[in-house]
């Protein structure tokens, strides 16, 4: 295989993944150059001066890829600021972030921004006075920040406040949005990032593991998803909160509602599915999990559901493959349901690391369940980024999904592009799960 993006054979991922390694990964300054020069490779491209990036902070929710994490592989929410020639500088939004570098060095970790180039806060002050201190009052400047992320953001993160005052500032400054372009680059994912991917995809099926083990009748729903939560948590990352529902067939896809209403969690039952949507998340990096969990023999509904949703998901893996773009995926991949007689309930298909692309899918079939029409309209989603050329080393959340009627079968979990034959990294949740034995 090509070592252009760092990748070795998927033969020897496979076996990697595969084996129980106490090693955890790391990012070396090799990385961080790589990743540097990715950052000047835009610059040159698009003819900028410098760049602007914007990072949404880490208590915000659900947030789009962290870029300024990445630049400085360090704690989510600054401003950075890249010179073309030159280190970054980071704005932090608060002292307590100068508190955790200096004690991250005191410790040896691993920081790749000197203490000289930090700036505290990043309000538009700092921002303006950083922007004049590296002579950029009439530079072209790209800013990650601006553009829609979808569906979280889709008119963009940057605070109106902040933005309006610095562009009030620097009238001849030409700023530019980049982070499509950023996006579409740093996608491919080196070496040492795919190790630290596959990390992530271990601690998810451990997850997904230890709620097939818990799930049982006369368990609390939130027992369940305390085990996956715990099982990330014991093996040293902090995964993000899971999607999470239940029932005898549950149609919904989000955070349990005990988490946002106050209300008791569901007690399971006999014949319950629970559908949850496990997010494994180590250092910046991502995988996704869908997990469909039966107690008792699934209703043949549901069985028939995860027949399609498999089939959806082998056309998939076949269609991941270098040169081809994500339209043709997304048209491989919803090949099987077109004469299937049920319906889908979301996308397919959508890129990690970052999430720039999705599937398309229709919404009609799912208007028709009893009691949507008092609902506010909904209209078909077409393919985002469906032009986008696969390259060895992207992530992707494969997670086909159908239903018949109100049994929903919701399959899948990442995936790497390599140079031949894709790369499953969660084959286990690509099934449906029987609590209790898997």
């Amino acid at each position: 295989m090509s070592t252009a993006h760092g990748k070795s054979t998927a033969h020897d991922m496979s076996a990697a993944h595969d084996r129980s390694d106490p090693v955890v990964p790391t990012y070396s300054d090799a990385e961080r150059e790589r990743r540097w020069g990715l950052l000047r490779s835009v610059m040159h491209r698009a003819g900028l001066d410098a760049m602007l990036v914007f990072g949404e902070h880490e208590d915000s929710g659900p947030a789009p890829f962290a870029y300024d994490a990445w630049i400085t592989n360090d704690r989510p929410g600054m401003t950075v600021l890249v010179p073309r020639d030159g280190d970054p500088i980071s704005l932090l939004p608060m002292e307590m972030f100068s508190k955790d570098h200096l004690e991250s060095a005191r410790r040896g970790e691993s920081l790749w921004i000197a203490p000289e180039n930090l700036r505290t806060p990043r309000d538009s002050r700092v921002v303006i006075a950083t922007l004049h201190e590296l002579g950029l009052a009439r530079a072209a400047i790209g800013v990650v920040g601006l553009e829609p992320y979808p569906p979280w953001h889709p008119e963009g993160i940057m605070p109106y406040g902040l933005w309006s005052t610095v562009l009030a500032e620097f009238p001849e400054a030409d700023f530019r949005p980049v982070g499509a372009l950023l996006s579409r680059l740093i996608m491919p994912l080196g070496a040492e990032e795919i190790a630290v991917v596959r990390r992530s995809a271990a601690i998810g099926d451990a997850m997904a593991r230890a709620m097939v083990e818990a799930a049982a009748p006369g368990v609390p729903e939130s027992a369940v998803y305390a085990a996956g939560m715990a099982a990330g948590y014991a093996r040293g990352t902090t995964p993000a909160a899971m999607h999470f529902w239940s029932g005898p067939a549950p149609l919904a896809s989000g955070l349990p509602p005990w988490s946002y209403r106050p209300q008791a969690p569901r007690v399971l039952a006999d014949g319950d599915v629970i559908s949850a949507e496990v997010f494994a998340h180590v250092a910046g990096r991502h995988t996704q999990h869908q997990v469909t969990i039966t107690l008792g023999p699934p209703h043949e509904d549901l069985r028939r559901a995860a027949d399609v949703a498999r089939e959806a998901y082998d056309a998939g893996l076949a269609a991941l493959r270098p040169g081809r773009t994500f339209g043709d995926v997304v048209e491989d991949l919803r090949g099987p349901y077109r004469a299937a007689g049920g319906w889908e309930f979301g996308p397919a298909i959508h890129t990690l690391n970052p999430m720039i692309a999705a599937a398309g899918f229709p919404v009609e079939a799912s208007r028709r369940r009893a009691g949507a029409d008092a609902y506010p309209p909904e209209t078909d989603r077409p393919t985002m980024a469906a032009d986008m050329v696969l390259e060895p080393g992207m992530t992707f959340a494969l997670e086909p999904n159908y239903a018949y009627g109100r049994h929903l079968a919701y399959l899948g979990g990442t995936v790497l592009v390599t140079d031949d034959e894709p790369l499953e990294l969660n084959p286990y949740t690509a099934r449906l799960l029987r609590a209790g034995g898997g």
